[in-house]
């Protein structure tokens, strides 16, 4: 690739909101995708050592901040206050990412309350959107999370998701856990539930 293209691929994804697909790429810069992906491979080479990095997200390229800096770059954002998500808000968000396309009431059904209100405030966002409605009776809607959802996580693909494998306890801390919420103890754990029997008479 020539200088000038160079550097205007360097432009682009400066000020690019989102990012940017290679096929894009190449239509703006009239070059094959072969060669722009290799020309964005030459350019996250020459980041080593800086503070910003290229990396491919959500189907495109965007220039981010380099992980080692990461404690720096939060503090920055903590610094300006952002508005965040609510509790309730990432529970219905992590739903909708692992079970989508999904309806309210099966989310309902998953979080044991109404979430209208929080797929709202989750759509105003831009994170999840209506995608298509179920065939079965009463045509619900269904949700599904967004490409902004992607990119604010920082994923190419849904694919990139962390396994839920690597959320769920394994048995014995979940039957600790059960037996703690009953107010009981875990099976083989000292005396058995239920009254203690009489002592022996002298």
């Amino acid at each position: 690739m020539d200088p000038e293209r160079s550097r205007a691929l360097e432009a682009i994804l400066m000020v690019a909101a989102e990012p940017a697909p290679p096929q894009l790429l190449a239509q703006l810069l009239e070059i094959s995708t072969a060669e722009v992906e290799a020309a964005l491979v030459r350019l996250a080479d020459s980041c080593e050592g800086r503070g910003f990095v290229v990396e491919r997200v959500s189907g495109g390229y965007r220039f981010a901040s380099h992980p080692a800096c990461a404690a720096y770059v939060e503090r920055f954002v903590l610094a300006r206050e952002p508005a965040r998500l609510s509790g309730a808000a990432l529970e219905t968000l992590a739903i909708i990412a692992y079970k989508q396309p999904v309806s309210r009431t099966q989310i309902a059904a998953v979080r044991g309350v109404n979430v209208d209100g929080v797929v709202r405030t989750l759509q105003r966002r831009g994170l999840v959107d209506a995608v298509a409605r179920d065939p079965g009776p009463g045509n619900a809607v269904l949700f599904a999370t967004t490409r902004l959802f992607l990119e604010r996580l920082g994923l190419d693909t849904l694919a990139d998701l962390p396994p839920l494998g690597d959320f769920v306890p394994d048995a014995e801390v979940s039957e600790s856990l059960e037996a703690s919420l009953r107010g009981g103890r875990p099976s083989g754990a000292g005396a058995p539930d239920g009254p203690s029997a009489p002592p022996p008479p002298p």
